[in-house]
């Protein structure tokens, strides 16, 4: 496990996870606290979310705020698409009402994201043109959320492609890679209803692929989510703390 060496270009990588992602505010903190400044930040999904506050400066305070007001049908609504159960559409307008309408270049952070073009198969890495497009584009579970357009394109979650956005942050030319895996240890109990079930399904068969994807990765953060499930947005603040705790035992092996 290589040490962090705080002048070099230190890129983060959010994985996906549904409502686990609240564990990403929780490794924010903890890399606020050791004082580690992230100079590039990618995020799959939940974690392109995340990662997009993180990149318009909002502390983890600001984005644990955010968190705690959301539930599933603050960022879902009944879609009438014949490609969708529900439409995102309300996730592009929490982002407009907390950092505004903003592009990729005017990020304080290097910003990228991961979608999946659900034509192709092909991995599309997000890193121009509008933010809110991008991150309805990355957070769109496939057969939950309605496909979204982008140059022609139609983009769906990018967990199916890269679900711990690492490929990115190499492209930004970051020196040391820290990566967020939300689910490899990863536990579900019996699922409760037919988003469960979908949510289970879709992360269970990526788990080996990000397995192999994130040892690209000089410092991998995998808390243990398996007391928590993926749509219950009351565990907000326990996974948090899941996040915080297991990112201090790890970063205080490499600081």
């Amino acid at each position: 496990m290589k040490k962090i060496k705080r002048k070099k270009r230190i890129g983060l990588a959010l994985g996906g996870g549904a409502v686990l992602g609240a564990a990403h505010i929780g490794v924010l903190k903890a890399l606020e606290e050791f004082n580690i400044s992230i100079s590039c930040i990618a995020g799959t999904s939940i974690g392109a979310f995340i990662s997009t506050l993180a990149a318009f400066n909002k502390s983890w305070k600001e984005i644990n705020k955010i968190a705690l007001d959301l539930n599933w049908f603050d960022i879902s609504q009944i879609s009438l698409s014949q490609k969708g159960l529900l439409s995102n559409k309300k996730f592009k307008n929490i982002l407009l009402n907390t950092i505004g309408d903003k592009d990729f270049k005017q990020s304080h952070i290097p910003l990228s994201m991961i979608a999946t073009d659900i034509s192709s198969g092909e991995k599309v890495i997000l890193k121009e043109g509008k933010i809110s497009s991008a991150v309805m584009a990355s957070t769109c579970l496939p057969g939950i959320f309605t496909p979204v357009e982008i140059n022609n394109r139609s983009l769906v979650d990018g967990g199916i492609v890269e679900n711990v956005p690492v490929t990115p942050l190499k492209e930004m030319h970051a020196d040391y890679i820290i990566a967020v895996d939300l689910i490899n240890r990863y536990s579900s109990k019996k699922p409760e209803n037919i988003v469960n079930i979908l949510l289970n399904s879709f992360y269970f068969t990526i788990i080996t692929a990000t397995e192999l994807q994130t040892k690209e990765a000089d410092l991998i953060i995998e808390p243990d989510l398996t007391r928590f499930n993926m749509v219950d947005t009351h565990q907000v603040t326990d996974l948090i703390e899941a996040g915080y705790s297991e990112a201090v035992r790890m970063l205080q092996k490499v600081v």
